[in-house]
């Protein structure tokens, strides 16, 4: 028995403290990510910069939100092949939701670029800091298909229980994009666009080494698959999209406060920014204990093992 099935053998209580613990700290160091670009160009090139980050923050949530909702949607059916040891379908799951999901943030990422400029002003962001703001905007969704294929992999990664992984690259990919922050912000004084190309570069690498890794992993478990399967992309839509509409109901709601701060001004809307980054801290915590929860069951359901449900309820 492979040493990933944990989840279905060990006790709920064990099992629970094993793989949820490193995304816990996953989320703190998800925050660190996250914070990471306000706190130095705010440090290093002032309120004004803050506010252009900042201003982006409620826009790109809403974005990350749909990335999140597609890695819930192969998440869950990966975890559920997995828990019935139908390593076939597995396969097809994971191949399946890279080749949609790649071509799904590559349209995203063209028309978050092209239109950036109209949403941030529909977003009545400071004129002062428009060009800056958009600037940062559409270095992000250059870098969104490595957003996408990040947080998908984290989630299938998640869901054959190697929480570990996602948690190591994600301290990796903090820590990097801190170290390029500094250089690019502080050393080089590209501003914003040092602080955007950072987080580009970051996220790039750390994506690239997700998947990676995640192939060697997946070469453990031999069977034949469908690199494309339109049942299981439907499937996997079925779960991803109410998901999505679910994540994304909050974060509209922020992108519409943020509508109504930025006309007070660049200085309150550094200072929003600032308290929202701040916040966001305890939603993230939330998410990823939804997401285990719904994980663990899926896993132990497919193995018939429905008496240790009784465990979570």
């Amino acid at each position: 028995m492979s040493k990933d099935e944990y989840l279905i053998t060990d006790a709920p209580l064990k099992a629970l403290t094993v793989f949820a613990m490193p995304m816990i700290l996953g989320s703190f160091f998800q925050q660190v990510y996250n914070m990471a670009d306000s706190i130095i160009v705010g440090q290093f090139v002032g309120s004004s910069a803050l506010a252009a980050v900042g201003a982006c923050a409620a826009l790109t949530n809403v974005f990350i939100c749909v990335a999140l909702g597609a890695g819930v949607g192969a998440g869950v059916l990966v975890s559920r092949y997995f828990g019935a040891r139908d390593y076939g379908k597995m396969k097809t799951i994971v191949s399946t939701s890279l080749i949609s999901f790649l071509v799904l943030s590559i349209f995203l990422g063209v028309f978050g670029f092209c239109f950036s400029h109209l949403m941030m002003s529909v977003l009545q962001t400071p004129a002062d800091i428009l060009n800056e703001a958009v600037l940062y905007l559409r270095v992000y969704f250059v870098g969104f298909p490595f957003l996408f294929m990040y947080n998908i992999l984290s989630t299938m990664f998640t869901s054959i229980g190697e929480s570990k992984i996602p948690l190591a690259l994600l301290i990796f990919s903090s820590m990097l994009n801190i170290l390029m922050d500094l250089w690019m912000v502080a050393g080089l004084g590209l501003g914003v666009f040092g602080a955007a190309l950072a987080t580009l570069i970051a996220q790039g690498i750390s994506a690239v080494l997700s998947l990676l890794i995640f192939l060697c992993r997946m070469r453990r478990y031999e069977s034949r698959f469908d690199w494309f399967d339109r049942q299981e992309l439907h499937s996997m839509l079925q779960i991803a999209v109410p998901s999505v509409l679910q994540q994304s109901t909050v974060s509209i709601g922020m992108m519409i406060v943020q509508a109504v701060v930025n006309p007070f001004g660049t200085q309150a809307l550094a200072g929003y920014s600032a308290t929202m980054r701040v916040e966001n801290l305890y939603p993230l915590v939330m998410q990823f204990r939804r997401m285990f929860l719904r994980i663990l069951v899926q896993r132990r359901l497919n193995v018939s093992k429905r008496d240790t449900m009784l465990h979570w309820c």
